[in-house]
């Protein structure tokens, strides 16, 4: 059961689009060939209120995804799936990526 976890700044605002990424990620991991049960798959966010971004002196913003799955998959298989992932949420994030620091 394939747990994602997003952990965002509440200063993205309408750039976080959370339910469409949320979305995509999980069809990116339903797309993994069999791999990761449909209905196992959990994904949640955390909107964060409370951070500080380097020397906190700009409106800096950032994501972390966390990806936990239990054991038995080859590494070859983790490494398809959190490729996949990434290229997801570089996807998603592209265009307030290009307007703003976003880590």
């Amino acid at each position: 059961m394939p747990h994602v976890i997003v952990e965002y700044t509440d200063n993205l605002g309408d750039d976080a689009r959370i339910p469409e990424l949320l979305q995509a990620m999980n069809e990116t991991l339903m797309a993994q060939n069999g791999v990761f049960p449909t209905g196992g798959i959990r994904s949640r966010a955390i909107k964060l209120t409370e951070y500080r971004v380097a020397d906190g002196k700009e409106d800096d913003a950032f994501v972390h995804v966390t990806f936990k799955i239990a054991g038995g998959r080859t590494p070859e298989v983790k490494k398809a799936a959190c490729d996949a992932l990434f290229e997801a949420i570089k996807a998603h994030f592209a265009q307030a990526f290009a307007r703003r620091y976003l880590a």
